[in-house]
């Protein structure tokens, strides 16, 4: 493990930390303009971070040690995550453990226990929550391993340094059939495991329609802060995931500062226009009903299956 690999893995983990806000900020900015109303500023977010940190936690009386633990395991995978995945480079210290595997089941392990933290309050809310996101993880995870899996056909390997690198040696691999199977795959599922719209609505607390939110609802103070600052770094790993794995052009190769800055400024677009894409997008598109939502995961599955059978047979 070398100290410049290591300092990248920490360039993007912090990179993830920092600008997940404002990714988030410049979504619901991009909503209000289309929606013509003025909006809130860019930096919203990190202001609305910033105040719940200075708020007093709020423990409930009958929970446990997983409801005060959860939001401390909640940061820590997503900040491992983010320094595994190939955000900025392929050389990054922590690219030996960049594994399809891990990195799904980190972000797993992360959904778990704040599922179980909803659970843990004993409230009607935090079950009802808890209970629609563990039905939506057992059709999401299996098709982001899919999805993945399908582009480390070609590559023979399920590291994701591996398989990055792969497709920027073989540009004609975006186009084939099995990458866009899977890349739809991958976007539908990103929009459920990040709680949008159609399938789930961040800025909404109608109990009949909570999923995330209903979870989170016995936070307050710093364990919010904490809960949404993860839910701003979710939402950039998997636009970050589509982006890099699809269209991997401007990733750094090396460890090198000036391949670092270059690479940050053509992942910061990429990601970006991800986002803005996703804003624009749910605007347009109603939330579907609940019991549609299984309806919409199943197909992304077939999608994401049919992108592995694909990738076999045209190899």
């Amino acid at each position: 493990m070398s100290a410049s690999g290591l300092a990248a893995a920490i360039l993007q983990a912090a990179l993830v930390v920092g600008g997940a806000p404002l990714l988030v900020g410049i979504m619901r900015r991009v909503r209000a303009v289309l929606e013509g109303r003025a909006g809130p500023p860019i930096v919203q977010p990190w202001r609305d971070l910033r105040k719940l940190m200075h708020k007093d936690r709020v423990i409930p009386a009958n929970s446990g040690w997983v409801f005060s633990t959860t939001p401390l395991v909640l940061v820590a995978t997503a900040v491992l995550a983010a320094g595994i995945v190939p955000f900025l480079t392929t050389a990054s210290a922590l690219d030996q453990a960049g594994d399809l595997f891990a990195v799904v089941y980190l972000l797993l392990l992360g959904t778990v226990f704040l599922s179980l933290a909803g659970l843990d309050t004993g409230t009607a809310f935090g079950g009802m929550g808890s209970s629609r996101e563990m039905t939506i993880a057992a059709l999401a995870e299996p098709t982001i391993l899919l999805s993945i899996f399908a582009l480390s056909v070609g590559t023979g390997s399920s590291n994701l340094a591996a398989i990055v690198s792969n497709t920027m040696n073989r540009p004609s691999s975006v186009v084939s059939p099995g990458s866009v199977l899977a890349f739809a795959a991958l976007a539908v599922v990103t929009l459920a495991e990040t709680g949008r719209i159609p399938v789930d609505n961040p800025s909404t607390h109608l109990e009949l329609t909570m999923i995330h939110e209903a979870m989170i609802l016995e936070y307050a103070g710093l364990d919010l802060a904490a809960v949404e600052l993860t839910s701003h770094m979710r939402l950039v790993l998997f636009l970050c995931l589509l982006a890099n794995l699809f269209v991997p052009w401007g990733i750094a190769t090396t460890t090198r500062p000036v391949d670092l800055i270059a690479a940050t400024a053509a992942v910061a677009a990429k990601i970006g226009v991800l986002g803005i894409a996703v804003a624009a997008f749910e605007v347009f598109v109603a939330k579907l009903r609940l019991f549609r939502v299984p309806e919409l995961l199943a197909a992304s599955f077939v999608l994401a299956f049919l992108a592995v059978t694909a990738s076999f047979f045209l190899s």
